[in-house]
């Protein structure tokens, strides 16, 4: 299978690795304020697919870095309100969000994917499976 999104029982759900993108395709990160993309997802997104040194928030070559590393959950929570918000201004593209905050930053599923909930209405956003 060459698309990057699963797509199963008409639910789209991220893949669990992302290799490459379609042109249209955006590749959502956790990142850190500082933007240094050293490791994990940020590391990928640096590597592959734009993200630039030195910025941590918004877009950036074909990626969209959401800050994870600053605190507590609630800190986050206005970075994923501004993504959604982005996303819903560019319908043209469609916004792979990985599982951030769920690897190096150490927060769980149960406690991100709370934080997405506006993004199940949006139709560009492809959230990973089970948020």
């Amino acid at each position: 299978m060459n698309r990057t999104i699963c797509e199963e029982m008409n639910k789209r759900t991220t893949p669990e690795l992302i290799t490459s993108l379609e042109p249209d395709e955006i590749f959502v990160f956790g990142s850190n304020l500082e933007g240094m993309h050293g490791g994990g997802a940020a590391y990928v997104a640096y590597r592959k697919f734009g993200a630039v040194m030195g910025q941590g928030v918004g877009l950036q070559g074909q990626s969209y870095g959401i800050p994870t590393m600053q605190g507590g959950v609630e800190t986050i929570r206005p970075y994923v309100d501004e993504f959604i918000e982005f996303a819903r201004q560019h319908p043209e593209l469609t916004f792979l969000v990985t599982r951030i905050g769920c690897g190096i930053a150490g927060f769980t599923d149960a406690e991100i994917a709370p934080l997405f909930r506006a993004a199940h209405g949006v139709r560009n956003i492809v959230l990973p499976q089970n948020w």
